[in-house]
Order: C-alpha cells, then sequence, then structure tokens
C-alpha cells in the first residue's frame, strides 16, 4: 500500500501537468472542471490510505485490490475526458495490470485484467473526443507518436523503481525469515539437548536413589558404629552421592523438568528463608538483601524447580552485581511475587527485547544466555512466568510470578 501511495502522488502530479500543459501550452480545450475533479478524488484517496496506514491497519489483498479498482476508474475517467483509446497515455493500464500481478492474490489479478481490458474496450466505442486547434491538426500522427513515447519512459520508470523497491522488500522478507529459521534451529538443539538430559537424568536418579539408602543403612549399622575411619569414609561418600543427586535435579531443570524428589510439606515462609539462607551461606562474598513481604504464612509443597529457579537467578544477578543483591517476596491476591534486583548497568534494550530466548546473553561465551531461557520455560511450566525490567534508579530487575495454587497442598488445592 506504501508503494501504491507514493506511486499515486506521482500520477497526480503527472496529470496535473499534463492536463495543464495540453491546455495552457498547446491550446487544446480540454473539460478543465471534471478532469481537476477527478485529480482531487484521487489526492483525496491518498490521503485516506496515508491516515489509514499511519493507524497501523493491516493491508489486505482485498484492500490493495479496492485501491487498484480506484486508480483503474480514476484512470478511465480522465482517458474517457480527453480522447479516449486514441489518447496515446492508454497503455497505462499496463501499469495496474502489472502492479496487480505483483500485489495481489490470483483471482484478484486476473480481476485487474478483465477490468482495464473492459474499460479499455468501452473507451473505443465511447468517450469525449478531443478538439485539436489547426495549428496541430495536420501533426496529429507526430503528437501520438510523440505521447506515445513519454507514455512508454513513464511506465517503464515507475516499473523499474516500483519493481526494485518490492525487490528490496522480499531480500529483508527472506532475512529475516533466515533469522528466524536459525533461532528455530538453535531452539530444536535446545529441545534434544532436554530430551537428552532428561534421559540421562532419569536413569542416573534411581541408582543414585539406591546407593543413598545403601549408604544410609550402613551408617546406622553396628558393624560400623566402632570405626570411626569408615564412619568418615561413608558420610563423605553420601555427600558426593547427594552432590550427584543436585546435579542431576540440575540437568532435569535444564531439560524443562521437576525432579520431585522427596517433596516435603512446609511453609511459604519457612521455604523462602531457607532458600535465601543457602543461597546466601555458597556466596558469602555477595550480601543479599531479604525484604520479606508475605505478611501470613500459608503451608506448601516445596518445590525443587522453584528454587532452582531463583537459585539460577540469585546467580545472574550476583554476576552482575557481585557486592550486593536484592531480593523480595510478596502476595499479591492468588500469586506469589519474587523479585530479584542487582545493582549493575542493568539489561541493554536488545536482550529486554529478547528476554528469555536462548543465548540471548551479554556474558559474551559459548552457550551463554541458557539461563534465563530455562527460567523463562521452567515457570511456564509451573503455571508462572518470568518478567525483566530495568530500574529507573539503576539495576535490572527479574519479577517471577507464580500461582499458589502450584505450591498448595493437596487438600488446599482441593479446596480442603
Amino acid at each position: 500500500m506504501v508503494q501504491l501511495v507514493q506511486l499515486r502522488w506521482v500520477a497526480v502530479a503527472g496529470q496535473l501537468v499534463t492536463i495543464l500543459f495540453v491546455r495552457f501550452a498547446m491550446g487544446v480545450r480540454l473539460p478543465l472542471a471534471a478532469m481537476l475533479a477527478m485529480t482531487s478524488a484521487v489526492l483525496l484517496l491518498n490521503l485516506v490510505s496515508l491516515v489509514l496506514l499511519r493507524r497501523g491497519r493491516a493491508t489486505s489483498n482485498a484492500a490493495l485490490f479496492f485501491a487498484l479498482v480506484l486508480d483503474v476508474a480514476s484512470l478511465s475517467v480522465q482517458l474517457f475526458l480527453s480522447g479516449g483509446a486514441t489518447n496515446p497515455f492508454v497503455s497505462l493500464y499496463l501499469l495496474q495490470v502489472v502492479l496487480g500481478a505483483i500485489l495481489l492474490d490470483m483471482w484478484s489479478a486476473v480481476a485487474i485484467v478483465i477490468l482495464a481490458s473492459a474499460c479499455f474496450a468501452l473507451l473505443v466505442a465511447s468517450y469525449r473526443p478531443i478538439e485539436l486547434p489547426p495549428s496541430l491538426a495536420s501533426r496529429l500522427a507526430v503528437l501520438n507518436v510523440a505521447g506515445a513515447w513519454i507514455c512508454f519512459v513513464l511506465i517503464a520508470t515507475l516499473l523499474v523503481l516500483f519493481v526494485t523497491r518490492i525487490n528490496r522488500n522480499l531480500r529483508a522478507r527472506d532475512a529475516h525469515l533466515a533469522d528466524l529459521r536459525q533461532q528455530a534451529a538453535e531452539e530444536d538443539h535446545i529441545v534434544r539437548m532436554g530430551l537428552l538430559a532428561s534421559g540421562a537424568a532419569h536413569e542416573l536418579g534411581t541408582p543414585l536413589a539406591s546407593l543413598a539408602v545403601i549408604l544410609g543403612d550402613w551408617r546406622h549399622s553396628a558393624a560400623l558404629a566402632h570405626d570411626p575411619e569408615l564412619l568418615a569414609d561413608v558420610g563423605e561418600m553420601q555427600a558426593e552421592v547427594g552432590r550427584c543427586k543436585a546435579i542431576v535435579t540440575g540437568v532435569l531443570l535444564a531439560a524443562g523438568e521437576a525432579r520431585g524428589e522427596a517433596p516435603a510439606a512446609t511453609t511459604l515462609r519457612r521455604f523462602i528463608d531457607d532458600l535465601a539462607a543457602d543461597w546466601s551461606s555458597g556466596h558469602a562474598a555477595t550480601r543479599l538483601a531479604f525484604d520479606d513481604g508475605l505478611g501470613c504464612d500459608l503451608p506448601i509443597v516445596a518445590d525443587t524447580a522453584l528454587k532452582q529457579v531463583i537459585f539460577n537467578v540469585l546467580d545472574n544477578a550476583a554476576e552482575a552485581s557481585p557486592e550486593r543483591i536484592a531480593l523480595a517476596v510478596c502476595l499479591a491476591r492468588d500469586d506469589l511475587m519474587v523479585t530479584v534486583r542487582d545493582f549493575g548497568s542493568g539489561f541493554a534494550p536488545d536482550q529486554l527485547a529478547n528476554f528469555g530466548k536462548p543465548y540471548a546473553s551479554s556474558k559474551g561465551r559459548l552457550g551463554g544466555g541458557l539461563g534465563l531461557f530455562l527460567v523463562v520455560n521452567v515457570m511456564r511450566k509451573l503455571g508462572g512466568r518470568a518478567d525483566a525490567s530495568n530500574s529507573d534508579d539503576g539495576g535490572a530487575i527479574v519479577r517471577l510470578t507464580l500461582p499458589l495454587r502450584a505450591l498448595a497442598l493437596a487438600g488446599d488445592a482441593d479446596g480442603g
């Protein structure tokens, strides 16, 4: 539609120049009032089109077809008033046909061809003859050739400009599609990683659980009760098995799954307090400012996936702001809101635009940008969402919103 509007400006200017030149420079009598009225109608159509475009309304095939029909109609009226099919500018119908072939669906393009052909045929039989002054009547053949040449140059120039612009748009579209295909390939790679990680983690979960049970039995067996060295070895093995289980949990989280191992009933405040304490104990160099805005306490089931997600966001914040970060929790109606803020440079505009997409990272390392991608997808899996923004006084903010029903005890979730 933008291309049609631009071409219509050229048409309006060309009609005005031609009408005024033929009337006053060549002395040919024309129905100025009617022809200028038609030119004004085309000008009004262009202004309306501009208003609709600036309002952001999508341009459909029907809208383009209607616009081209009006263009054919306006050209037909001008030709009818200036010699009909004898006017050398009758070849301008070809411009409308080519535009229809480029811009419209097949049925619409065929309709434009039929309409232009019908108008041409009607102009052969019905038109207002041009009354040439005696000085020009003797040179009618020369005038027709000159008019046909001008019409040819005009059509050729407009088609080159228009087709070049369309080709540039098509190349831009192809580049955009290539970017989308690249993103789809990257996301498919993430999915395959998740499937592989999920399968491996599930396979490892059973033997690790068995080892944990066996080591627990050994630790409490009478045979080892009097052997401190073996007890110490068993305790170290238990710690390593626990570490392996934590790694498996992280792998399952990366696959977008919650391990769901040994869910424990607790309260919301205890869950958040333990989470903040656990993270702080492993990051002594970063001061965590914790704001508890829960108000009331609620019974919940501790969710390992949610804990890992919050840990991931806290880790990202600590990388951006190693000295101090802030954690705030509150209840908003039926949602738990967890807000993590750092005091670094904040998100870049492209990071905010691509928040939660794979490889959208400022760390500049291979595989970077997966942390927040996994956070967003796990939150979606839990029924919540993750949002990012920049604080007015500096720093980045990541807000996690999760429905309380996702953490509720079975009886509470059912209303009991």
